[in-house]
């Protein structure tokens, strides 16, 4: 059983990697039913009307597990179905596995005066009660556990190759070079810093969000596209000469493998994220001077950027997310044992 708060028809990483896993799953004989705001009546998250909450109780999910009859429960998202399962299934003595995608203590911070350190303490408290906790990169993995999370498990992300492929570029007309950004319009995903950068060539930003309307009035000399999916939003990634990634506060950033599938190279902050993707590879720059990345960036070759993305494969990453659940289980009946 897999809980979400994130699901179709959102469009964000959170999104995509969990049916992506679920999909490489049904190929192992795995089968995932999936608890989603899809069963539920739900209101808009206040700041983000694009994501829905959902409103159910206590009693519904309880019905729900018992229906389900599961082997296994993973809870993806710390939102309200998130927090009702982990209640759920505490008050059954039932273990189950978290995984932590985003950072909400610095996303909520961003929108309204809450400290960083009480959201930390109701996340830890969230993530300590299962018995594993997931986490895509080996930088958050370390900074988690400063902060006191426990049972700390790695679980990579990976790229569709067939789908995010170098193909003939979105006839766009723009200055080269192109300079180009994929991903949430959010005041999370800090695009100001690269909007204001001071760089030849042309911007383009492809997406949506709560930010779109404000951020292309306010610099009217970049190309915003909205949001696109499939070949379309391919022909768009090809479209572009240098991938930037300006965020500061993602834990993995799956738009950097799908830039580098498409053969872009990447410029970024040394955060988490980039510097566990990146590396030592030349396919990209990361530097605390995102003008000084996004202008080295240009000089990288494309040759060893696609390559490089081969090596992250949905296969790979949901067979480590099945064994972390299998393992953390099994830990847990062997301390309840003793």
């Amino acid at each position: 059983m897999l809980v979400t708060d994130a699901w179709h028809p959102q469009i964000n990483g959170v999104v995509r990697c969990l049916s992506l896993t679920i999909a490489e799953l049904s190929k192992l004989g795995v089968e995932v039913d999936v608890l989603s705001p899809g069963e539920y009546r739900t209101i808009p998250c206040p700041t983000y009307p694009e994501i829905r909450l959902s409103w159910a109780g206590l009693a519904s999910i309880r019905n729900r597990f018992e229906a389900s009859g599961a082997d296994y429960y993973h809870i993806a998202t710390e939102g309200p179905l998130g927090l009702l399962a982990r209640h759920v299934l505490a008050a059954a003595d039932k273990p189950f596995t978290t995984s932590y995608h985003t950072r909400f203590p610095e996303y909520l911070a961003a929108r309204l005066p809450v400290p960083q350190s009480w959201t930390y303490a109701l996340m830890r408290r969230f993530h300590n009660s299962g018995v594993g906790c997931m986490v895509a990169t080996k930088s958050l993995e370390e900074e988690l556990r400063d902060r006191g999370f426990e049972n700390l498990m790695p679980w990579s992300r990976g790229v569709d190759h067939t789908l995010f492929r170098p193909v003939e570029p979105a006839e766009m007309n723009l200055p080269r070079p192109v300079f180009l950004y994929v991903g949430r319009v959010a005041v999370e995903k800090n695009i100001e810093a690269f909007l204001t950068l001071d760089l030849p060539g042309s911007k383009l930003v492809v997406g949506g969000g709560p930010h779109l309307q404000d951020l292309s009035e306010q610099f009217p000399q970049v190309t915003f596209t909205g949001p696109k999916v499939g070949d379309e939003l391919i022909a768009h990634y090809c479209a572009g000469d240098v991938f930037v990634f300006p965020s500061v506060t993602d834990t993995f950033g799956n738009v950097i493998l799908e830039a580098l599938a498409c053969g872009l190279p990447v410029a970024a902050f040394p955060v988490t994220g980039p510097k566990d993707i990146l590396l030592d590879q030349g396919i990209g720059i990361l530097d605390k001077d995102l003008r000084a990345a996004c202008l080295a960036a240009t000089e990288l070759s494309k040759s060893g950027c696609r390559d490089f993305a081969l090596e992250f494969t949905w296969e790979k990453c949901s067979q480590q997310f099945l064994d972390n659940i299998v393992t953390a289980q099994l830990n847990s009946r062997r301390t309840t044992a003793a």
